[in-house]
């Protein structure tokens, strides 16, 4: 995990890639780390493999790569077919598979309303992710909010189009951000 904070240091955006075409653009920016958002299991080696070969860090989806279950042994898979450096998933017991694997966690939140924060913290607090993600995150005062209550590291994402954006959510805590937008990883 330290490496990875380290990575998130040096270069907050963090590039989510959902198809090819994005692949291709995100191995040219300076995102350190990127965001895995697609394919299947036939496919997601190669692109953990053309992600490493340009010396970032790979993070899987495990919710969106087509193939995988909701299984532990999804992890098993990803850490015997791939070179992925971490996941992400809203399934906390993928969570606690994937730290006992020694990957890099990130637990990802959809705030719809005000039960989301108490299922944040009990989830959070129940699993100990290496960083939540929270969708939206075009809310500077909930990203404050949660930062402070669940004691991990926060990535905003979700609807990040402008540097006033990502802006607002650092300023509010958050360690980073992450984003399909290709013009925000060039910024």
């Amino acid at each position: 995990m330290h490496k990875m904070m380290e990575d998130i240091e040096v270069c907050p955006i963090i590039a989510a890639v959902k198809d090819d075409e994005g692949l291709k653009a995100c191995l040219d920016s300076e995102s350190n780390i990127i965001f895995v958002l697609y394919g299947d299991i036939c496919t997601i080696g190669d692109i953990v493999k053309k992600i490493k070969g340009s010396n970032k860090k790979a993070v899987v989806h495990m919710d969106l790569i087509q193939g995988l279950s909701s299984k532990e042994v999804a992890v098993d898979f990803l850490k015997k077919n791939t070179m992925a450096d971490g996941v992400i998933t809203t399934r906390p017991a993928l969570i606690r598979k994937a730290k006992e694997e020694g990957f890099f966690t990130v637990l990802r939140f959809f705030v719809i309303d005000s039960m989301a924060y108490e299922n944040i913290q009990k989830q959070s607090a129940a699993v100990s992710p290496d960083v939540i993600e929270i969708l939206p995150g075009l809310m500077p005062k909930v990203i404050r909010k949660i930062q402070k209550s669940v004691r991990r590291p926060v990535i905003a994402g979700g609807l990040i189009s402008e540097k006033e954006d990502i802006m607002a959510a650092l300023d509010a805590g958050a360690v980073a951000i992450s984003t399909t937008n290709k013009a925000v990883w060039f910024m």
